[in-house]
């Protein structure tokens, strides 16, 4: 179900993201913190973040641990190509693994077979190879080929970031 917010409360929101996509503050009541920047009272701050989760515009709030800094210095995406028809299955079984962080189907392209992509994240080179074999045993005679684009340099590494309209 979908509930539509005022203009205002649309800016508010907007404004809400921004100050807390980049995390909260390490303070004893953060969410004092954010009514404050935004001009409201802690109760509807909360409301306001409920009303954005309910709405599926923020899944949850929570801690993000930085996998490099816990040891988990290397990843691969993995591609596949498997049978269309059998996407929605196999999807479903590879992002359920615990190592796959994202997991998304995409289109082919002339030169390119591959329409299943999942990424992994290990502490070694070995490891992420065996995520891939042990993706691999898991499709079977599904898997058609497969790849692993393995990360060499880190250029830039951010989510989307938000910022409030004027």
């Amino acid at each position: 179900m979908s509930v539509c917010i005022s203009r205002s409360d649309h800016h508010l929101a907007l404004r809400l993201v921004a100050l807390t996509q980049g995390g909260l503050p390490l303070l004893d009541d953060p969410w004092a913190w954010l009514a404050e920047q935004l001009g409201i009272s802690v109760e509807s701050t909360l409301d306001l973040l409920k009303h954005l989760q309910a709405e599926g515009a923020i899944r949850r709030v929570a801690a993000v641990p930085n996998h490099y800094r816990l040891g988990y210095r290397h990843n691969g995406m993995t591609v596949w190509d498997v049978a269309d028809v059998q996407m929605p299955r196999l999807g479903e079984l590879i992002g359920a693994q615990p190592f796959v962080s994202h997991c998304y189907r995409r289109p082919r392209r002339p030169d390119w077979p591959y329409n299943l992509f999942a990424m992994v994240h290990g502490r070694s080179r070995e490891e992420i190879d065996s995520y891939r074999e042990h993706l691999r045993f898991l499709l079977g005679d599904a898997c058609r080929g497969d790849e692993m684009l393995v990360s060499s340099r880190i250029l830039k590494k951010t989510g989307l970031r938000l910022t409030p309209a004027p």
